[in-house]
């Protein structure tokens, strides 16, 4: 009885239960057992923590979960909080590790009393229930960002291989640009010191300009070895330099028009002129694969920026699924090319805009394409389409992969509930996406046999239902 007594006391100072009415108080310590616990593992040495109600009455301990990004803190306790299982929680099997950092000790309810529990104490109760709620709140939002620093992650890796061809092409045709400048204003003004006439000056102008025009289209392999082999014949049969063959291949400037400039140009003057054409057109090409290479990386960036909301509010606004889509999509290349996995994007012109928190689109849109791009096979597809439904919008998206194995189908959205390999996914994705979805007045469906899989977000429209636009294909 005395030390019934003493837990009683030790729990009117509780600080979490310590109001509740002292006959509960009683009850709980009554039907409980106090257990003393050290430093380390609290599960290696008491299992039986996740089958109990656990009111924390001195000591610290803290649960680590790894979700792929490696252990950090989730949750910690300490004297006057309250774990483990608490009544109407469907917890099962342990969420993470748990570290003890202070001794202490616990006074321990087993899962059998719950009934009575419920019964006899309805303060009691009602506190747990609410620790309950702001518990599932605090592993819903650690497991949330996780999931998006997972992603941000695997964003960051397929960038960084995006954004390095485009910037050494810039850097690469920069140094060459000063080079071929150099040579430009050597080339002219050795052209100056060649006293041309008007006419001849024309000509060489003439030729410059054609030279400068792209052509209507690239020439295949053979047809550009065979252009680079006549002009290197003529130019050699012309006494010019011949290394100027691999700066006129790529334009438009013909044979003809080579003999056109030759007539038009004294002997002497020729190979000056052809090398100031040359360095013309090398120039001209090089600026263009400048801007070329600048225009991609300014739109990885772009859909990047897109895609994380920066500088946007995190609140619902009327939102482009397009562009949407076509931001993830374009996160997503690097690891689709890298799998030889083509992405068909083929939606809607005009679809209504959907009215959602931009930054919880995206993430469904990276979670269910990643999702199809490591389902689908090597070399395999996958499609994005739209349909509409009365006042919503479906967005339909399709692999043909393997497919859902026909025993967690019905769990597939399951917390931790995963298809891939161990390592590779957290099984946290799939639950997340339709989360987000269903906050935003969504929801996701699935529908998965061999060969095809094909997972449809249903999203709320945000002014109406509208009849089915035209459709425009995107291919990525």
């Amino acid at each position: 009885m005395t030390e019934t007594t003493d837990v009683v006391a030790r729990l009117a100072q509780h600080r979490t239960l310590g109001s509740a009415p002292r006959e509960e108080l009683a009850w709980l310590a009554a039907h409980g057992e106090v257990f003393s616990f050290d430093r380390g593992n609290l599960l290696a040495v008491l299992p039986e923590v996740l089958d109990t109600l656990a009111v924390l009455l001195s000591g610290h301990f803290a649960i680590y979960v790894d979700h792929g990004a490696g252990p950090h803190k989730v949750m910690e306790w300490s004297g006057g909080d309250v774990t483990g299982v608490l009544p109407y929680s469907r917890m099962s099997k342990p969420l993470g590790e748990m570290v003890v950092d202070e001794a202490g000790d616990a006074l321990l309810v087993k899962r059998q009393h719950f009934p009575a529990l419920i019964r006899e104490c309805p303060t009691i109760t009602e506190k747990l229930v609410h620790i309950m709620i702001d518990r599932a709140r605090h592993f819903r939002s650690s497991e949330l960002q996780d999931e998006k620093l997972l992603s941000l992650g695997r964003l960051a890796a397929g960038l960084a291989h995006e954004l390095n061809n485009p910037a050494s092409a810039v850097a690469r045709s920069a140094e060459l640009l000063t080079t071929m400048l150099e040579e430009s204003e050597q080339a002219a003004r050795e052209l100056g010191a060649a006293k041309l006439d008007a006419a001849q000056l024309a000509a060489v102008d003439r030729a410059r300009q054609v030279c400068a025009m792209a052509p209507a289209a690239p020439l295949t392999p053979i047809d550009r070895a065979d252009r680079e082999d006549a002009i290197t014949a003529w130019l050699e049969a012309h006494g010019a330099d011949p290394d100027a063959a691999a700066s006129l291949v790529d334009t438009t400037l013909t044979i003809q028009g080579l003999d056109e400039l030759a007539a038009s140009t004294p002997d002497h003057a020729l190979d000056i002129a052809l090398r100031w054409v040359s360095a013309g057109c090398t120039t001209r090409s090089l600026a263009s694969d400048i801007e070329r290479a600048a225009a991609r990386i300014s739109k990885l960036v772009g859909a990047m920026k897109n895609y994380l909301y920066m500088d946007r509010a995190l609140a619902p606004e009327p939102v482009d699924l397009v562009a949407s889509v076509n931001d993830s999509v374009a996160l997503l290349t690097y690891k689709a090319r890298k799998k030889s996995v083509g992405i068909d994007v083929k939606m809607h012109r005009d679809l209504p805009p959907v009215r959602t928190i931009g930054g919880d689109l995206n993430q469904v849109w990276m979670n269910l394409i990643d999702n199809a791009v490591d389902a689908a096979p090597e070399n395999g597809r996958v499609a994005i389409t739209t349909s509409l439904r009365p006042n919503h919008v479906v967005v339909h998206i399709i692999d043909n992969g393997a497919g859902i194995p026909r025993g967690i189908r019905d769990q597939i959205f399951d917390p931790f509930v995963t298809t891939k390999p161990v390592g590779r996914g957290t099984g946290l994705g799939l639950d997340i996406a339709r989360q987000l979805a269903r906050r935003n007045g969504g929801d996701i469906e699935v529908d998965s046999e061999p060969g095809r899989t094909e997972f449809r977000v249903v999203l709320p429209v945000a002014h109406g239902e509208r009849e089915a636009p035209a459709a425009s294909t995107v291919p990525v």
